[in-house]
């Protein structure tokens, strides 16, 4: 006869030993660091939104690895101390975050990249285009873009064979490491190819109508600016007299050249055409997506370089089949052809810089213009 004591302490011994239920993780935790407010907003707040863009389409799929994704937007408002007590914040209270990824200014990423780094946290950018950020932070930092020397290499290019200029005049932003990088850069490749730079002139946005005062003896004139200033620069050069070509970089590509339509011959180095005209089926299926979630608001190619990064970093969590930072940092930097709509990108072994290639185009009526796309043949080392 089986003893009632022992029959009870069997059965309670076989439900403790049944199924046990897998605590859920919860979502997998991605920080997106934008300034949604001052100098940078022109190019953040597009970049944020297709960031967002990018997780709220993965999260109707499904998520990664089967778990939802939480994309947590914190606002710089375009002040670096503000950033840094910011990011501190968000790695104190997601301390489980797997990634973070933002901004498209150096100095703004500088901000909050060594703070991602001590938190053993991987850092895309999605818009900061200095090749020497990798260097400035170590191990964690990866740009979803090209760096600000192939962008002035191929501006450098464009400008020598397919505008022939052979001398040109350069003013440059001192208060902005983008702007200070990019002009060197600029010169560099241009004395390269056999051009004469024949002025470089500096200036901070408030004094730069003193800078800017009578027109430049010169076949070109190459801008490096911010989104602030690249249309003041512009106009100021034209009311000076200056009829020739006009260059600059990504930091010309904004939406403020709408209100300046009879502005001409302008021209600038970016990420990506978005335009309606453009046949990519990528770039066709991002607009109608961008313009669905943000009616009235045609995507530019920050918002594209948003939507991108995000998308990379979900790459990466699903090739390292975890949600673990370490892991994803390690999946990021063996990451090759990720079709993006802003182009196929690779990272070359030990390099955090992916190699893409640079559109260039113009503004004419308000509108941007596509005029083509290269890759450099020499990029200046960073």
């Amino acid at each position: 006869m089986i003893h009632a004591r022992w029959l009870l302490c069997v059965t309670v011994s076989l439900f403790a030993a049944g199924p046990t239920i897998a605590a859920d993780p919860g979502p997998v935790v991605i920080g997106a660091l934008y300034n949604l407010a001052g100098s940078q907003a022109a190019l953040d707040l597009p970049s944020s939104r297709g960031a967002q863009l990018a997780v709220d389409e993965a999260n109707r799929k499904g998520g990664v690895l089967g778990r939802k994704i939480r994309l947590v937007q914190v606002d710089g408002e375009s002040q670096p101390d503000l950033i840094k007590e910011r990011t501190a914040d968000l790695l104190k209270r997601f301390p489980r975050l797997t990634a973070l990824m933002g901004f498209s200014d150096t100095d703004m990423v500088l901000a909050a990249g060594p703070l991602a780094a001590r938190h053993a946290r991987p850092f895309v950018t999605s818009g900061a285009t200095s090749p020497r950020l990798p260097a400035q932070v170590p191990d964690y930092l990866f740009l979803a873009c090209f760096g600000d020397n192939v962008q002035a290499a191929a501006a450098a290019e464009w400008l020598y064979r397919k505008r022939a200029a052979r001398t040109v005049a350069v003013f440059y932003n001192t208060e902005m490491e983008y702007t200070r990088l990019l002009h060197g850069y600029f010169t560099a490749r241009f004395a390269q190819l056999g051009g004469k730079v024949l002025r470089v002139s500096s200036y901070t946005p408030e004094a730069v109508t003193k800078v800017i005062g009578n027109a430049p003896q010169a076949d070109a004139v190459f801008v490096a600016a911010g989104p602030d200033d690249a249309v003041t620069a512009t106009l100021l050069l034209r009311q000076a007299g200056y009829s020739g070509p006009i260059v600059g970089g990504d930091g010309f590509d904004s939406d403020a050249w709408q209100k300046h339509a009879n502005v001409k011959d302008v021209y600038f180095t970016t990420h990506a055409y978005l335009g309606a005209d453009n046949p990519d089926p990528r770039v066709i299926e991002f607009r109608k997506a961008y313009l669905a979630a943000h009616p009235g608001n045609s995507p530019d190619a920050f918002a594209a370089l948003g939507y991108d990064a995000a998308r990379l970093i979900l790459a990466a969590i699903g090739k390292a089949e975890d949600a673990h930072p370490a892991k994803v940092r390690q999946a990021l930097a063996g990451m090759q052809r990720f079709e993006g709509v802003t182009g196929t990108l690779s990272y070359p072994a030990g390099s955090r810089i992916p190699t893409k290639s640079v559109t260039i185009l113009g503004y004419e009526g308000g509108k941007r213009r596509l005029i083509g796309q290269l890759a450099p043949e020499r990029v200046p080392a960073p």
